[in-house]
């Protein structure tokens, strides 16, 4: 049976992107004689459409709107600059990263639907970041919350840019490396959140996860988040080797948000409802996996 709440709300979410979107491509369309640059236009287009979905987060009192952006803005990124660059669709190295990046957007897009309950429910971490900024929480809201995701994601995908529109084959074994770790990195996540939705179908309240990948990392699914941008940023390598120093900025954004903001968070969280969960942190590395160690006696397996 669908849920309709559920339905009407993924169709207003839906509605939203599509105005966003509307919104950047007329900046793409009427705009780019302002810069006359393919990345920059592309950015102002990105930073338009992250406002409107800002309007509606303010409108509807719930910056849950932007959840998905994350994942449906960088396909369309992608095909902008392949279309409107000077490779042509016998670029093996585009279709490669396209590849890599659409695997990535479709799985991580459908495990938001699949888990999104409805607009009646708001990410836990919006409303402590809204609530820590007092009086400032619009600023909170609409930077924190909105465009600074923004840019960090705009950056991880700089590395596509180059890739879709610097002229060469370039270095052609490791754009090769970078598909197979992508599709490694992306694969990795789905079965994390495979198996973490059959955990929290299955198990008992207050229980907490330690089985499968999660026995071996703590954020499987982080690990295979910075995996993907990681073979991002090898695809801007292989088309261009010498712009090596600057094409990881993305990655150590990402890593950077992970261990400073989005692990401590969840962690924290988790030994508040469950404090259990101290113990799978005494067994289970953070990130880098290690086989798993036996639960302490007593401890919930």
């Amino acid at each position: 049976m669908v849920d309709r709440s559920k339905a009407k709300s993924l169709w207003l979410v839906t509605a939203a992107y599509v105005v966003a979107v509307a919104a950047g491509a007329g900046w793409l369309l009427y705009g780019p004689s302002a810069t006359g640059r393919l990345w920059l236009d592309a950015f102002i287009a990105d930073v338009i459409a992250t406002l409107v979905v800002f309007v509606f987060s303010r409108a509807y009192r719930n910056s849950s709107f932007y959840d998905a952006f994350w994942s449906v803005i960088p396909p369309l990124l992608l095909i902008y600059w392949w279309a409107a660059g000077p490779l042509g669709l016998d670029s093996v190295r585009c279709w490669l990263v396209f590849i890599v990046v659409m695997y990535w957007a479709i799985r991580l897009t459908g495990n938001w639907v699949y888990s999104f309950p409805g607009l009646h429910h708001e990410d836990w971490r919006y409303p402590q970041l809204r609530a820590g900024a007092g009086r400032w929480e619009f600023l909170a809201d609409l930077f924190g919350i909105h465009l600074v995701p923004t840019v960090q994601v705009f950056l991880g995908m700089l590395p596509v840019y180059v890739a879709v529109t610097r002229p060469g084959d370039g270095v052609v074994w490791l754009a090769w490396v970078a598909f197979a770790v992508g599709i490694g990195a992306v694969t990795l996540e789905l079965v994390a959140d495979t198996q973490m939705h059959r955990s929290v179908r299955d198990k008992k309240p207050g229980a907490v996860m330690d089985r499968g990948l999660w026995a071996w990392s703590r954020h499987p699914n982080y690990l295979g988040e910075i995996g993907f941008w990681f073979s991002v940023a090898l695809f801007g390598v292989a088309a261009a080797p010498a712009d090596v120093w600057w094409l990881f900025v993305g990655v150590i954004a990402m890593v950077a948000m992970f261990l400073g903001a989005s692990i401590p968070m969840m962690e924290k969280r988790s030994l508040a409802r469950r404090p259990q969960y101290q113990d799978v942190i005494d067994r289970v590395p953070m990130l880098i996996p290690r086989p798993p160690r036996k639960a302490s006696v007593g401890g919930d397996v």
